[in-house]
């Protein structure tokens, strides 16, 4: 088989969600599989390096001066075309509208489609442009996808439930988690990482953003409250976040003074971010809607304790066997709470470590990998060798 793989955003420079979620994929493609050749299809930037060189796998930069849709529907399928793929894999939610090679889309979420308004109104203009893009593409993309691919049993029901897809169109595949993600204890490179980025003492880890489903307002209200309890103030690190952000809105749950307890460390390189949770408190991640959440099993892999939603996928992910504590994400009181009975309950901060390694060592990466490579073979054979 030749198999070309979409990987438009894998090169730049600051990646985040999909982007990583590509990159493990091809890495342990690369690992498993070299008898078929792969083509990586992607747009030129910065982080050329990231992508180790294999002998059948080629890379092949597109540019568009008509930006992501015109990259995507325009240069993709007419370069996928040029180097003859029997199979092209999209892995960010979208693909092109026309195309006569087989595709396997990967559809992370349906958050975009769905009725909730709050992620419709809120967020940059961006992240509404870009849902926009994907509202009028991903209902054609998904009917003519030859297979198509999500992260969860419960993004999969959902996916299901809208596009009344059968068994056979609709396959979830794990994620997984970065060997890279365990506990860190070498005190060399935890204090390289506390110096580096400037960490408080005591301090809770938070992966929030501008999107409206991580909960970031309600984060930010929910600890205010804990540290209000507190006689030791601790500090909530967060990555990548705009200070003007922040500002405006601490102003809108009327708690400007925390400024003071929260860390902005700018954005951290995956490979640094062990050092940084292990040194955490625990790891907050109570967002309001997810497809999966791999945070949540960094967290865990890296020995904190993890407080996460009993919405969406994150149960399932997380597990039924108290490797996390669960709240509702739109009650900040509860938020509240399990922040306090991780630092005033030192034996269940201990089981909830201890559990929680155990259960992110049930995801890998190289899992993932081998089950889309049989859905390239079980496409490829219904297309080419059952006629």
């Amino acid at each position: 088989m030749k198999i070309g793989i979409e990987a438009q955003r894998l090169f730049r420079a600051k990646k985040h969600g999909m982007d990583m979620v590509a990159l493990a994929l091809i890495k342990n493609l690369q690992r498993i599989d070299t008898v078929n050749e792969y083509v990586i299809f992607v747009k030129p930037d910065q982080d050329t390096s990231c992508l180790p060189a294999a002998d059948n796998f080629k890379v092949v930069e597109l540019s568009s001066a008509l930006g992501y849709a015109g990259w995507e529907q325009i240069e993709l399928p007419k370069a996928a075309k040029k180097e003859a793929c029997d199979l092209l894999h999209c892995t960010s939610n979208t693909a092109p509208l026309v195309t006569d090679i087989p595709t396997l889309v990967t559809l992370h979420d349906i958050i975009y489609l769905e009725s909730v308004s709050i992620f419709k109104k809120e967020g940059t203009w961006y992240q509404k442009l870009g849902n926009m893009y994907r509202r009028f593409v991903v209902p054609t993309v998904v009917r003519n996808a030859a297979k198509v691919i999500t992260v969860s049993t419960y993004e999969k029901r959902r996916i299901q439930h809208f596009f009344k897809l059968n068994e056979a169109q609709l396959t979830a595949v794990y994620n997984g988690v970065g060997a890279h993600f365990e506990k860190v204890t070498d005190v060399v490179a935890l204090t390289k990482i506390k110096e580096k980025y400037s960490l408080p003492e005591r301090f809770f880890f938070f992966l929030g953003n501008t999107d409206p489903k991580k909960n970031t307002k309600g984060v930010l209200q929910a600890f205010a409250d804990f540290n209000k309890k507190q006689s030791k103030k601790y500090h909530l690190v967060m990555l990548d976040y705009d200070q003007a952000e922040l500002t405006k809105l601490l102003q809108q749950i009327d708690e400007p003074a925390l400024q003071e307890f929260i860390h902005l460390t700018g954005y951290v390189p995956n490979e640094e971010l062990p050092a940084i949770i292990s040194q955490a408190q625990a790891f907050l991640y109570p967002s309001l809607r997810e497809s999966f959440g791999i945070p949540i099993l960094e967290g865990m892999a890296c020995g904190v304790p993890v407080i996460t939603s009993t919405t969406s996928s994150m149960p399932e992910v997380a597990g039924e066997d108290g490797a996390a504590i669960l709240v509702n994400p739109l009650q900040t009181q509860e938020i509240t709470k399990a922040m306090q009975r991780v630092v005033e309950d030192q034996a269940l901060a201990k089981l909830l470590t201890e559990k929680g390694i155990l259960r992110a060592r049930q995801f890998s990466w190289t899992h993932m990998a081998k089950s889309v490579l049989a859905l390239y073979r079980e496409v490829y054979q219904q297309k080419y060798l059952n006629k």
